[in-house]
C-alpha cells in the first residue's frame, strides 16, 4: 500500500526529492531520492526525512520508520546494479 500523503509532504519538504511511502498499520518504509542528500552521511539524511514526518511519529500515526535516502546518482547506480 503506497501512503501518497506521507509521499508528498517529503516531496513538497525536500527540494526535488522523490518519495514511495509503503506500509501498513504504524510501521512504515520511506524511500526517497534527492539531491539534496549530496554529501550527507546516512544519518543527517534520516534526520531531514524524520523532520517532515516528526508530527506523525509523535502523534502515534507513524510507529516505526525505515528509510532509505539515495542521491539521483545513487539510486542509478543502485538500478544498474541490480538490473
Amino acid at each position: 500500500m503506497r501512503m501518497d500523503y506521507y509521499s508528498d509532504q517529503i516531496e513538497q519538504s525536500i527540494t526535488g526529492a522523490k518519495a514511495t511511502v509503503t506500509g501498513d498499520g504504524s510501521k512504515f518504509e520511506a524511500e526517497v531520492i534527492a539531491d539534496e542528500f549530496e554529501g550527507l552521511a546516512p544519518l543527517k539524511r534520516h534526520k531531514l526525512v524524520y523532520a517532515v514526518l516528526d508530527e506523525y511519529i509523535k502523534s502515534g500515526a507513524i510507529h516505526a520508520l525505515t528509510i532509505r535516502a539515495f542521491t539521483n546518482s545513487e539510486w542509478q547506480e543502485k538500478q544498474q546494479a541490480t538490473s
